[in-house]
């Protein structure tokens, strides 16, 4: 072979490959790990949510997309109201989102208070358990929508990872999202889920004008693969989230304004 054919010795010494093979192997080799390692996706596209202790917390810097992710809110109201915040956040008038809802009716009203408007929204009705899980699984295969969310409840290994499979072919980003109590969720099964979150309404802080302050949330992240879990207190201002500090909950509310908080995170029709 010419001499002239070889590479350099100091290629062979740093590593690097001719004609930029070098960064197409690191990302094969990125994309290899987030395999193994159960994350989906593709390693490239992410979510920030805005808030720095959360992103730092989370794979690349944001909300891992193409993947399955699950919310647990304590509370009809809590979840709803966050998943809105976070489908908004994703969805566009071209690559609308798409709710699955089991029993109550979605309030328009309440949704663009978070900015989920009805341009970037497709809203199912699917009132069994079943018909709910074989609508997300169909709509997932979708690359048209931008997310799916399934108001199905708690899911065993097996349908957990259909839905991660069918997120991950597509490129389209699952939510479950579970109203259910903790204590009806305790012993909850394995799940494929790439992130799960925990979600508590927290006391709303007074501002300058009368009534409830701003929404606020008691956020955990219990679980996230390659990443790491926290908690943090944020509040909706000005159209996004806001970390705050504070950790009191709801349950050291007096009933009537605790009626009256959930009314102002709630987006659903009583």
């Amino acid at each position: 072979m010419p001499r002239s054919a070889l590479p350099s010795s100091s290629a062979c010494l740093s590593g690097e490959r001719p004609g930029g093979e070098r960064a197409a192997t690191l990302a094969a080799l990125r994309l290899r790990i987030r395999r193994i390692e159960g994350i989906g996706g593709d390693g490239t596209r992410v979510m920030p949510f805005g808030v720095a202790a959360i992103d730092a917390a989370l794979p690349e810097g944001g909300l891992p997309l193409g993947c399955l992710h699950a919310l647990a809110g304590e509370g009809s109201g809590t979840g709803t109201a966050f998943a809105a915040a976070l489908l908004a956040r994703l969805s566009t008038a071209r690559t609308p989102a798409l709710w699955i809802v089991r029993g109550r009716d979605l309030h328009a009203a309440g949704l663009a208070a978070y900015g989920l408007t009805p341009d970037r929204l497709i809203a199912v009705r699917a009132v069994e358990r079943k018909d709910a899980l074989w609508a997300m699984e169909e709509a997932l295969r979708c690359s048209a929508l931008s997310a799916v969310l399934g108001e199905v409840g708690g899911l065993d290994l097996t349908e957990s990872r259909r839905l991660q499979l069918a997120a991950e072919s597509s490129g389209v980003t699952a939510v479950l999202l579970d109203g259910s109590s903790r204590k009806a969720r305790r012993g909850e099964a394995a799940s494929a889920a790439v992130t799960r979150w925990r979600l508590e309404p927290a006391l709303s802080r007074p501002g300058d004008e009368p009534g409830v302050g701003a929404p606020r949330w008691r956020v955990e992240l219990e679980r996230c693969r390659g990443g790491r879990p926290g908690a943090w207190i944020l509040e909706w201002t000005d159209g996004g989230w806001v970390e705050s500090a504070g950790e009191e909950t709801r349950s050291a509310t007096p009933p009537a304004l605790e009626r009256a908080m959930e009314c102002a995170v709630n987006p659903l029709v009583a």
